[in-house]
């Protein structure tokens, strides 16, 4: 009999943002192309009373995405000061839709949470009225960063012992857990795989620059145009290097100020921003490209690594989340502290190295989704037939 999960995360994509949380769906897909497993989507799209988020205000409150129902319910989401009371507004907000699916027949084995806050807590509130085991996937910055408030700190610590299991994508994340005082036994490392299928060399390299106007030592760098990712540090990096042309792929709040960084600099002509892509037409960018950069202050596991290696191209990254753990000792990569002279040698060392397409699409074979589904379908299976899965609900 298949297991029936309930995925719960506002980190999903959507008919606005087809790209959004993108790795949750991609997870997903998989479990439930590879497992006898069936999931219905809760991903709720957040609102401030009559301003709704901009790109989300159309969006339908249900939609099917690669035959998958998703319904979008909305969540009260107090600018500035709700960020301690967010779990709170966020369950009790979806908890009508939930409630609707259990009157229409709906019946769950688990509630599969992905990201710690708010959703992680949101799904913990959830599962103890509704009486669902739990399962919570740490992704990065709710364990890297948001677990450092005070207030979140502790609703992340009850969460994390309401639950029947967790998962990190990354040791790094797992240790994060363990300092938080979560037992190892209570954890799973399960990694983001990536569509060798889908990401792959391109036929002809020149083609492909052809079409994209690319000529000369090009690097690229993929990601919201926000500080943490860190392009700002790559255009200062190369600034001096004239041999260097830099592809910014992604879209955010930062795009003014890294366009002036740019004028400044007089590089308009040596650096390009891309809006963001689809994953069909990044594999291409990815593929025209001779190094991918990243630069993030944090990191949960940087998907845009494996996707990178897997189109046949190198990576430099800063030495931070799971990037040190998809690179290791391979030559394919190359390690550096997140500052503008660490990242100019290693991008030089890359560029000097004799690194292979070949070299560079068997490194990223080794994450294939296969384990990572495995092991999903291990953890419902067992909270399926423990009796007991469902632990400190009271």
């Amino acid at each position: 009999m298949a297991i029936k999960i309930l995925t719960f995360s506002s980190l999903y994509p959507n008919s606005a943002n087809p790209s959004f949380g993108i790795f949750v769906e991609n997870r997903l897909r998989e479990l439930l192309k590879t497992t006898d497993t069936d999931a219905v989507v809760v991903a709720p799209v957040p609102y401030f009373f009559n301003l709704a988020y901009t790109e989300n205000r159309n969006l339908e409150r249900e939609e099917a995405r690669h035959g998958i129902r998703v319904l979008h319910p909305r969540f009260l989401n107090i600018p500035k000061i709700g960020m301690n009371i967010a779990p709170l507004l966020m369950a009790v907000s979806v908890l009508p839709a939930i409630l609707k699916l259990r009157k229409n027949g709906y019946r769950f084995d688990a509630i599969d949470s992905h990201y710690f806050y708010p959703d992680g807590v949101a799904a913990a509130l959830l599962s103890k009225w509704l009486k669902i085991p739990l399962v919570i996937t740490a992704r990065g910055t709710d364990l890297n960063l948001i677990a450092d408030y005070r207030i979140p700190k502790k609703w992340i610590k009850w969460a994390a012992n309401k639950a029947s299991h967790l998962i990190t994508v990354s040791t790094a994340l797992k240790n994060r857990l363990l300092a938080l005082g979560v037992p190892s036994e209570k954890i799973s490392v399960l990694r983001n795989g990536v569509d060798l299928e889908l990401f792959r060399p391109p036929e002809d390299k020149n083609v492909l620059r052809a079409k994209f106007d690319i000529k000369g030592k090009t690097l690229i760098s993929v990601g919201n145009l926000v500080t943490l990712k860190g392009h700002d540090l790559i255009i200062e990096a190369i600034k001096d290097s004239p041999d260097f042309s830099l592809l910014i792929v992604g879209g955010g709040p930062e795009e003014s100020k890294l366009k002036l960084l740019v004028e400044k600099y007089q590089m308009q002509n040596r650096v390009r921003f891309i809006e963001r892509q689809t994953q069909t037409d990044l594999k291409d960018w990815y593929g025209a490209a001779d190094i991918l950069v990243l630069a993030s202050s944090r990191e949960g596991w940087p998907n845009v690594i494996l996707e990178a290696l897997a189109c046949g191209t190198p990576v430099v990254a800063t030495a931070v989340g799971g990037s040190p753990e998809i690179i290791g000792e391979a030559t394919v990569g190359g390690l550096c502290h997140r500052e503008t002279g660490a990242l100019r040698e290693a991008i030089l060392q890359m560029d000097k190295a004799e690194c292979f397409s070949e070299s560079c699409r068997d490194h990223a074979k080794q994450y294939s989704w296969e384990s990572t589904s495995l092991g999903q379908r291990n953890i419902f299976a067992s909270i399926k037939q423990n009796k007991h899965g469902l632990k400190n609900t009271g």
